[in-house]
């Protein structure tokens, strides 16, 4: 079977969001989101062609509700013909609208396919749609939803992770992203009032294993300990604040998008691909959880064909300095090929953008290294985890 090619990524720096607002949050999400389209633009895609727009978003409500693909679409100045749609599935929406798109070149549901992904933070914070599980105390219990940071906590409990080692990754997201090289993706961003963002905000070079472990816990008195301890049937005792601000993503405001193509109009019209996607999977595990990120992977790779010893790059969102850490011990991953460069603990994670801005980065990376493959997986709350396999092209 033929895979679905990429033919470019692209994405914005992720910027951080404060307390005045952050870098780019005068940009609503729709005027984010164009301006990745425009660079597709400006790259040369013909946009008339595009058989779909599919934008991941986790919180579509406000200015991110209302179809804001297609709003994006309009303002880019896209083709009145090109059609556009939402997908949501939390943290992992950037992910699914890659595995949305390559599922419909492979069923024959167009031959050129642009998958995005767009969240302001400064402007939708997370949960701002109120969703019943978080608000209904009887959803609530029948979830099992808490905080997604005493899912992280509980997580590392249950696998004997240590807040030392937790600290010690944190540090080590800070000093990479710190390190990082220039990503070939990044599109910069020109604010209403003239500030230029070309890079990712919030590492912290200065952070050391003696500042971190200073750091007070976030969730040890969380009240719904509790049904942590009810659901999943676990006495957490007085181990329960393991994570901290230095162990935790920073949000983030960003915007990503990829083209895909079929194999038969990449060879019509002369384009040279940058990689494809091989595979891609869902996962879930008992809510409250981040463990899924283990069986999404294993269920990607072996429809990808390949083993967890062919990666030559994998980028998991730090969701929490437990996911990275469980999923290299379960897979056998080597820590020099996982978020080489750093992650969401350093310089964010704009949820509904994050799985388009780590499949671009994945893709800068292996590209530097001349191919190979590359694993990006991204847990989200009530136990659930996408995965999607790529290949890139030297």
């Amino acid at each position: 079977m033929s895979n679905a090619l990429i033919l470019d990524a692209v994405r914005t720096p992720r910027a951080r969001v404060r307390r005045d607002g952050g870098t780019l949050a005068d940009l609503s999400p729709a005027e984010l989101l164009a301006v990745v389209l425009r660079e597709l633009t400006a790259r040369g895609l013909h946009d008339e062609q595009v058989a779909d727009l599919i934008v991941g978003v986790s919180t579509t409500i406000g200015e991110q509700g209302g179809n804001v693909g297609r709003v994006a679409a309009m303002l880019a100045g896209w083709s009145d013909t090109v059609p556009a749609g939402t997908t949501s599935r939390l943290c992992c929406s950037g992910l699914d609208a890659i595995s949305t798109g390559a599922a419909q070149i492979l069923s024959g549901g167009g031959d050129l396919i642009v998958a995005a992904g767009v969240e302001s933070m400064s402007r939708v914070p997370m949960l701002a749609d109120t969703p019943a599980f978080a608000i209904d105390h009887a959803v609530g219990e029948a979830t099992g939803f808490v905080s997604i940071g005493v899912s992280a906590d509980a997580t590392a409990i249950r696998a004997g992770i240590s807040r030392t080692e937790l600290d010690a990754y944190g540090v080590r997201s800070q000093q990479r992203a710190s390190a990082a090289p220039a990503w070939e993706s990044i599109v910069p961003v020109t604010t209403p009032s003239g500030v230029v963002l070309s890079h990712d905000e919030g590492a912290r070079p200065d952070t050391t294993l003696e500042s971190i472990a200073q750091l007070a816990p976030l969730f040890a008195d969380d009240p719904l300990w509790e049904r942590v301890e009810r659901r999943l049937t676990m006495d957490t005792g007085e181990d329960r604040g393991r994570h901290t601000v230095g162990t935790a993503p920073q949000f983030a405001d960003a915007a990503a998008a990829l083209i895909l193509s079929s194999e038969a109009w990449a060879q019509k019209h002369e384009q040279k691909p940058k990689g494809q996607v091989l595979g891609w999977a869902q996962a879930a595990v008992r809510s409250p959880g981040l463990e899924a990120t283990i069986p999404a992977s294993q269920k990607a790779l072996a429809r990808a064909g390949l083993l967890a010893s062919d990666l030559s790059i994998v980028e998991v969102n730090e969701s929490f300095a437990v996911t990275p850490l469980l999923l290299m011990r379960e897979l056998g991953l080597s820590e020099e090929i996982v978020n080489p460069n750093g992650g969401a603990i350093a310089v964010g994670h704009p949820l509904g953008a994050t799985g388009g801005v780590l499949v671009a980065n994945a893709l800068d990376q292996l590209r530097r290294k001349g191919g190979g493959f590359g694993l990006v997986t991204i847990p989200a709350a009530l136990g659930l985890a996408t995965a999607v396999v790529i290949e890139a092209f030297a």
